[in-house]
């Protein structure tokens, strides 16, 4: 394996409190690694909206893991990260691992402007996480019995957080993967409804799923104080980018890693032991 100076300078975690940035951080951790955190609470700070501090968190770092939010689906996404990606390379940065999305035209805009940018760089296009379940929006829901969502039939390959770590914690220390694009999903695709069933049967509690109209979801983004604008990116995602345009399975995991990726019946035993799910209070 060939890795570079992270023994000296740090690797810049962006959103590194996030599902995926802090499961890196713990990897990279664990091997002596020296990591900065991206993040508005961290020091130095680091805010998508404010780019006058994207020079000090990018100052003096050996690699940086980018995931851009609130999602990389928002218009002018992409241009943004390709400004983070110059700036980027004048500080000396010269690896970029980009954490995207499937079936996002606006992330696919971001994948090509990251590949120009002169950088060595690493895509990691992923399918849903499971982790939405537990660590998302849909927790709620799913701790109160009743999850309602406007996607039906349509079947996504959810893939495990952990996954994505394990690809990025590669792609940040190994010479191997650049210039690589792994599209990551689980083992095998699922309806939200199915997806469900089994986070019921692993909780031993009953959880019913329901499938409404996108006015019907918008309607309770809203009554739930969710802002517009995540509203929108929450709708378009269940609207759009769910109409069937990622059903289809991909090795990325296998590619990266050499293993088959966690499966969702693993995730829902093992998240249910935790008694994350034994409902609301």
């Amino acid at each position: 394996m060939t890795t570079f100076r992270t023994s000296q300078f740090p690797v810049l975690i962006v959103g590194g409190t996030g599902k995926t940035g802090r499961r890196v951080v713990d990897r990279l951790t664990a091997r002596d690694i020296p990591v900065r955190i991206g993040s508005r609470s961290a020091s130095p700070s680091f805010d998508w909206e404010n780019r006058e501090t994207w020079a000090p968190a990018l100052e003096c770092v050996s690699a940086a893991y980018v995931t851009y939010y609130p999602d990389l689906a928002l218009p002018g996404a992409a241009d943004t990260v390709a400004d983070f990606a110059r700036l980027a390379i004048t500080k000396g940065v010269g690896r970029l691992v980009l954490l995207s999305g499937r079936g996002e035209p606006e992330a696919q805009r971001a994948e090509a402007l990251l590949q120009a940018s002169g950088a060595d760089w690493t895509i990691v296009r992923a399918s849903w996480f499971m982790q939405n379940f537990s660590e998302s929006m849909l927790l709620d829901p799913i701790r109160s019995g009743a999850l309602a969502l406007p996607a039906s039939t349509v079947r996504e390959p959810f893939v495990h957080t952990d996954d994505i770590a394990d690809v990025v914690t590669a792609a940040l220390t190994d010479d191997r993967h650049i210039g690589k694009l792994y599209e990551v999903t689980g083992p095998r695709a699922m309806t939200f409804a199915e997806a469900t069933a089994e986070i019921s049967r692993a909780a031993g509690r009953p959880i019913d799923y329901a499938t409404i109209t996108p006015e019907q979801f918008m309607q309770g983004l809203q009554q739930a104080a969710v802002p517009n604008e995540i509203a929108a990116l929450v709708n378009e995602l269940f609207t759009v980018v769910l109409d069937g345009r990622n059903e289809y399975l991909t090795d990325g995991v296998m590619q990266a890693l050499g293993r088959a990726p966690r499966d969702f019946t693993d995730y829902a035993r093992e998240t249910a032991a935790t008694g994350l799910w034994r409902g609301a209070a």
